[in-house]
């Protein structure tokens, strides 16, 4: 049985759930504290971040290389497009949302509001919890000028950038951290990829000490 080491909020770890489940790979989800280094963890991921998976014999860390792994060696349904420039397109999208989205929104709303609590650091800090909250707006917007142009967010098809995007959305929605009523683009194209079936374990998540909107598991919002 393959196996998924990670927290249910990482977007880097949704990311790859949401690649599995499209690609109908089953697999076990193993909830790591990987905050707290464990030895064993340790030997699996010597960098001590999630996600970590057990595939095919393999152990593979980091999202990006892992979601390229599942990719080349289940290529049906393909998550990244066969020409060259729209591959490149893909890939830049993808490092928009876990490099610049995530320094710049994730790492002050979610890794502020529940990552402290969870791994007994403190209390949020409000410098950058509105830091986070104001710089959302301009990330949506960008999101709704490419659905303007595009299908979805890197073309005309589905590929691993709405992935990216959508492992990120739904950890701040799930702690009603997005403002779905600013952008009726993205707020449709959000409504169009979580009713996927794909998207099912992730709007199952529940976090101990942090209940979900009512809005989140329902697919007409």
């Amino acid at each position: 049985m393959n196996r998924l080491f990670h927290v249910p909020l990482s977007p880097f770890c949704r990311k790859v759930r949401l690649s599995l489940a499209e690609k109908k790979i089953e697999v076990e989800l193993v909830e790591e504290r990987y905050w707290e280094q464990e030895p064993d963890f340790l030997r699996r991921n010597p960098a001590g971040k999630v996600p970590v998976l057990k595939m095919g014999g393999l152990t593979l860390a980091e999202s990006g290389p892992i979601c390229e792994y599942i990719e080349e060696t289940h290529p049906e349904p393909p998550l990244m497009p066969r020409d060259p420039r729209q591959r490149h397109e893909v890939r830049r999208l993808v490092m928009w949302f876990d490099d610049k989205f995530h320094h710049e929104v994730t790492s002050k709303l979610l890794y502020e509001r529940v990552n402290k609590k969870v791994m007994g650091l403190g209390y949020p800090e409000s410098k950058n919890v509105k830091m986070g909250a104001q710089k959302i707006k301009y990330h949506l917007d960008y999101m709704e000028w490419l659905l303007d142009q595009r299908r979805w967010l890197a073309g005309d098809s589905m590929t691993l950038a709405d992935f990216a995007a959508a492992a990120h959305l739904s950890s701040l929605d799930y702690i009603r951290d997005v403002d779905w009523n600013r952008n009726a683009s993205v707020k449709d194209w959000y409504a169009k990829i979580k009713s996927r079936p794909a998207f099912r374990s992730i709007l199952a998540d529940q976090v101990p000490g942090f209940p979900p909107p009512q809005h989140y598991a329902d697919l007409d919002f």
